[in-house]
């Protein structure tokens, strides 16, 4: 008992150094990749609060629909861990090859509704002044869209072969780059034209673009990829792995698309409140998105980690991985709370001028919108650790049932009848979100201890 006992802790502490060297480079990545949004948040501030409305319903137009294809391709990065764990080098070329393809295919469509998007946010009861400024915003960005699944797709799959840390130093001169050019693109400097909130969608364009290639650029020259022969498969279409992973992908696009789905209802439905309310909103949501994304890059982490265990036919190594994020990202969410409701107005006079006296109403429903943001962000870290572990297992039917009832019954649900049925306001729907998010930690991370925990 005593030597199994050691061996349970020396494995642990193995698989904590495998896992914190593939989450600190990918936390990195995704806080800085996360901090484009965020930095576009504070500069569509600077224009007015109109303008910080009108790009929160453009924002999350785009993030969502590039959220639902992202993950969608997250089962590639799910097939190339599980190949790279068995050892069939063959199958890490193929699923690559065949996760551009499914890239492709997807831009397409989602390009042409991001076009017409605007007709819908009409539908949806929104303010016309704002839509008309949020289209501005969509028609500029959209053309970066294949270039954002592009380096989607790089990434899975660097991160899958252990070697993400190129990632970093790429978003790096990505977050720089996007800085520059929408104080220039904005305000029309150096001869240009003036081009506002268009302006800041241009500006994310120019960086997706130069992010999938220069990792493109990078994976053709570094010799860790070499053996690997990733572009050998891209020219041509195997029928049996694009279906696995189509088979895998589309259940989480389902999935995630609940999930970020709700928070565009969410957005949409606080937009009947009025256009400070809607301001209130993206600054809470802006805030805590940033801070998610430490919780994303672990996850990332911990599905490669469960994937390559998965190759191996090593469950309990798989059950130990997933255990180790969670462990890892308690006392971070922990923190974040704290940093949420000790520290409000300093986080809101991010984004405003809270010595102007006609922000003083969004500043008051933003600190309320944050104190209930803290507990969504700590829900929403765990259920992230279990759901990326659940995609290294490949399990994505049953997650994806859980999130369609966490986040669309309990959550949407929840929070509509709080915020019009029983008259609670905006800050009903974001007690719903709260509700759904503690609903589907609960439900994945019990998922998850059943299919590798033979106890």
């Amino acid at each position: 008992m005593e030597l199994t006992s050691k061996n349970f802790k020396s494995d642990l502490i193995l698989e904590v150094q495998a896992c914190l060297q593939l989450a600190v480079p990918l936390v990195i990545s995704q806080i800085l990749e996360a901090g484009i949004p965020l930095l576009d948040g504070v500069m569509m501030g600077l224009l007015n609060s109109q303008a910080l409305a009108a790009g929160a319903l453009g924002a999350v137009t785009f993030s969502t629909l590039a959220s639902v294809c992202r993950s969608t391709l997250s089962a590639v990065g799910a097939s190339v861990a599980n190949a790279f764990g068995a050892g069939k080098i063959d199958q890490v070329s193929r699923a690559t090859g065949q996760g551009i393809w499914l890239a492709i295919l997807m831009s397409i469509p989602v390009m042409f509704l991001i076009w017409h998007f605007d007709s819908i946010l009409l539908l949806s009861g929104q303010e016309e002044s704002n839509v008309l400024l949020a289209k501005t915003y969509l028609h500029s960005i959209i053309w970066g869209f294949p270039a954002a699944l592009g380096f989607c797709i790089l990434k899975e799959v660097s991160s899958a072969l252990n070697r993400p840390q190129f990632l970093t130093v790429i978003t790096v001169a990505g977050l720089l780059i996007n800085t520059a050019a929408n104080y220039v693109l904005m305000f029309g400097k150096f001869g240009l034209p003036a081009l506002g909130l268009a302006g800041i969608g241009w500006a994310s364009t120019i960086v997706f673009w130069l992010n999938f290639i220069a990792a493109a650029g990078w994976i053709c020259f570094d010799k860790h990829f070499k053996d690997f022969q990733l572009g050998c498969a891209l020219h041509q279409f195997d029928k049996d792995m694009f279906v696995d992973i189509f088979q895998t992908g589309w259940c989480l696009g389902l999935q995630y698309g609940a999930e970020i789905g709700v928070f565009t209802a969410i957005a949409l439905l606080i937009g009947w409140f009025g256009t400070e309310t809607l301001a209130a909103h993206e600054i809470a949501v802006e805030t805590e998105s940033f801070f998610e994304t430490i919780s994303i890059g672990i996850s990332y982490a911990i599905t490669m980690r469960v994937g390559q265990l998965r190759g191996q036919n090593d469950l309990r190594g798989a059950f130990r991985a997933g255990l180790v994020g969670i462990a890892l990202i308690v006392p971070f969410a922990s923190i974040v709370v704290l940093i949420f409701w000790l520290f409000p107005n300093s986080i809101v006079a991010m984004f405003l001028d809270t010595s102007n006296l006609n922000n003083l109403e969004i500043l008051k429903t933003a600190i309320f919108f944050l104190e209930m943001a803290a507990i969504a962000q700590f829900f929403y870290s765990i259920q992230a650790i279990a759901a990326g572990a659940l995609i290294g297992l490949k399990d994505t039917k049953v997650p994806m049932a859980i999130a369609m009832f966490a986040y669309w019954g309990v959550g949407l649900g929840g929070g509509y009848l709080m915020a019009v049925t029983l008259g609670w306001g905006a800050i009903g729907l974001w007690m719903g979100l709260v509700l759904g998010l503690l609903v589907s930690a609960v439900l994945l991370t019990w998922r998850f201890y059943l299919l590798t925990c033979d106890i």
